[in-house]
């Protein structure tokens, strides 16, 4: 081989690895905007006094959930009117009261714009685990469904 086929060759490799290590980056920035996402949400949760995450507006639901879901909830609360009905805890957590000290998130691409967020947490002196089905949207990341260890899913419970 003569010396400017190895050059080429070379050339070729280095584009080739920097196009890799762009395209982790990238990934690693998707994972962590979803799990920045998801923290947040659970920020409110932590401590003796914490006042959780509000779901009391329409606008609220929609910051959180992506259309189709968020299309439920609020339609559920209305048909609702005021009165617990289904959804008897609060979504997040599957609980009505909480005491969390501290939350592990640990977020997994699982597509393009897809994410599973897996939160644990001990609250009241029960291990719980919550798993969130994300999607990017362009407006962000938002939850696409809720799994919970007990109870099965969000869209599950709402869709009957």
């Amino acid at each position: 081989m003569d010396g400017i086929t190895m050059i080429a060759r070379r050339d070729v490799l280095i584009a080739v690895c920097a196009c890799i290590a762009l395209a982790a980056v990238r990934a690693g920035a998707a994972e962590a905007s979803a799990k920045s996402f998801v923290e947040a949400i659970y920020a409110a949760y932590t401590g003796k006094n914490s006042n959780g995450t509000s779901l009391d507006t329409d606008t609220a639901v929609r910051r959180y959930f992506d259309p189709k879901l968020a299309a439920l909830i609020i339609k559920y609360r209305r048909e609702a009117h005021g009165e617990v009905g289904k959804l008897g805890s609060d979504p997040f957590i599957d609980a009505q009261d909480w005491e969390i000290d501290s939350v592990d998130v640990a977020v997994r691409d699982t597509g393009a714009n897809k994410a599973t967020a897996t939160v644990s947490f001990k609250s009241l002196g029960d291990r719980r685990t919550v798993v969130l089905a994300l999607v990017k949207l362009k407006v962000g990341w938002r939850i696409a469904d809720i799994t919970w260890d007990r109870n099965g899913t969000l869209r599950g419970l709402l869709s009957k």
